[in-house]
């Protein structure tokens, strides 16, 4: 598809335009989920693996954590989605900017909570005494981005319903990388351990979580006009096509009462027994519509 005719959610979808549209969310989920695995392969190689162990000990509860975003991102799009089909772009922008501060305010909240429950919340899993300690320092420390983590899970849906897909799977592989650069110099160059895999993914969580940030803040192209306008024309001439077809009904049954009454006429000589007779076939008539 070219840059002059992208692919709009108000498009007729085949099977490849929906592959071709879903393959960027599709890899950026998988990218999402490449923080954990790049931290354990050069903590395992360069700060042992007592370390590796922890980071997969105490991952489970910083993606419930972060999973709050996806939580905001998945229902806030539907929300906004549904106000632009009705035409209420200012509605949809108060909508996505309530949402947006609620995320950061509720990361912000959440990361007290992650820091002050890390050590309970480590013993609970079943850390052992030599493992505890690596994960409360890790996870203390990627709980303080949070907030980062959570706005890039929200904005991943987001720049779906802007139909940017592609701009998002761009910023979600700026994060990877990031992160694969940075877990290099701090793990493997300067020796930080299990609080340099930590300092480089919570970098990259900034980067996946402040660019669509800014992008929404200063951009002027979304959500795109486009498509704002054909769901408007949609809807009008669904509702245009529903009058239409209410009118031809009720003109036809008048029409078809019209037909049986000068039928009883010609069949009772307009006696009370033709009214009647007349009376109980309309009835059955309009029943079986």
């Amino acid at each position: 598809m070219s840059k002059k005719n992208p692919i709009q959610l108000s498009d007729h979808f085949t099977y490849s335009r929906l592959f071709r549209f879903v393959l960027p969310s599709i890899v950026m989920m998988v990218f999402t989920s490449i923080y954990g695995v790049v931290d354990g392969l050069f903590v395992s190689n360069f700060a042992g693996k007592t370390a590796f162990a922890s980071i997969n000990l105490i991952m489970p509860f910083l993606i419930i954590l972060g999973a709050m975003g996806f939580m905001l991102g998945t229902g806030g799009t539907a929300l906004v989605s549904r106000v632009l089909g009705e035409g209420d772009k200012a509605c949809a922008n108060k909508y996505f900017s309530m949402i947006t501060l609620f995320g950061i305010l509720l990361g912000v909240i959440l990361t007290v909570v992650g820091v002050l429950a890390m050590r309970p919340m480590a013993i609970l899993l079943g850390a052992t005494e030599a493992m505890v300690d690596d994960c409360v320092l890790y996870g203390r420390i990627v709980v303080c981005f949070l907030a980062s983590f959570m706005l890039q899970n929200m904005f991943q849906s987001f720049l779906i319903a802007a139909e940017r897909p592609k701009f998002g799977l761009l910023i979600t592989l700026a994060a990877g990388v990031t992160n694969m650069v940075l877990d290099a110099l701090f793990v493997g160059v300067f020796r930080w351990g299990i609080a340099g895999a930590a300092i480089a993914t919570g970098i990259s969580q900034t980067v996946g979580g402040v660019v669509p940030l800014m992008y929404f803040l200063f951009s002027k192209s979304s959500p795109p006009a486009s498509a704002l306008d054909e769901v408007r024309s949609a809807a009008a001439a669904a509702i245009v096509r529903q009058r239409l077809i209410r009118a031809d009904e009720q003109h036809f049954r008048l029409a078809d009462w019209d037909a049986v009454q000068r039928t009883a006429d010609a069949l009772s000589g307009r006696g009370r027994r033709g009214d009647v007779w007349c009376t109980d076939v309309c009835a059955v008539h309009l029943r079986r519509d």
